[in-house]
């Protein structure tokens, strides 16, 4: 065999694996779409359907769904991550923490299967969690900073941030396209009760660990669980 020349089975190699990407990108997006619609609990053949792929590829590509909601959300878990950020930013410590609960409210109703994801906790999605903890790093500076500026209630938590948007996901799925804007008086309500001075003291928060557990339990039943093996 002469140098430079390919062997027969790399050609052969090469239109597999750019189906195998094409199919990939396809899945993603009718993810991204089904999720968007009918949130995390749509099953895995409703996305391989929407994808025009068959539910074998679909396992191949993706043996479970916390694979597939990790690749479809991690954009949107870094411009989460980001709004915290750009919180931080602005000089006013009030406005920053204001701005960044509408902005994560916002892209919560924006999208049903990205209302669950900001509820539910995703133990083996690394990439994703990390980013999650690192807007938790960020609001625990942003409440800091907005009760050091005498405006937000001493007796605050971050759980109750977590709640806010558990709060927020069921306003949103319960409410979908018969009253789309109503979540936002939720938030507006939310946020004039956390204004200092506090007219009253609030019930204690619930433990973190507790409200972890949670999370996880709201997790759909399949999430991390592979599809049985499929013949052919």
């Amino acid at each position: 065999m002469t140098p430079g020349s390919q062997h027969p089975e790399d050609t052969a190699a090469q239109p597999l694996r750019s189906d195998a990407e094409r199919n990939r990108g396809r899945i993603i997006a009718a993810a991204r779409s089904v999720f968007a619609r009918d949130g995390l609990n749509a099953s895995m053949a409703s996305v391989a359907r929407e994808a025009g792929v068959g539910i074998a590829t679909m396992f191949r590509r993706f043996p479970t769904k916390e694979e597939l909601v990790a690749a479809v959300f991690a954009d949107r878990m870094d411009a989460y991550a980001d709004a915290v950020a750009v919180a931080l930013e602005d000089p006013d410590p009030w406005h920053g923490f204001v701005g960044y609960i509408e902005t994560a409210c916002a892209m919560q109703a924006a999208d049903y299967g990205f209302a669950d994801v900001l509820t539910t906790s995703f133990p083996t999605a690394k990439a994703m969690e990390g980013r999650r903890n690192e807007a938790l790093e960020g609001m625990l500076r942003l409440i800091d900073r907005a009760k050091a500026a005498g405006r937000l209630r001493e007796d605050f938590d971050s759980s109750d941030i977590v709640l806010l948007h558990m709060a927020n996901a069921g306003v949103v799925n319960a409410t979908g396209g018969a009253a789309p804007d109503a979540w936002r008086r939720v938030v507006a309500l939310f946020i004039q009760s956390l204004e200092a001075p506090a007219r009253g003291p609030l019930p204690p928060s619930p433990p973190h660990d507790d409200l972890h557990k949670a999370m996880l339990r709201a997790s759909p039943a399949e999430l991390t669980t592979p599809e049985p093996d499929t013949a052919g």
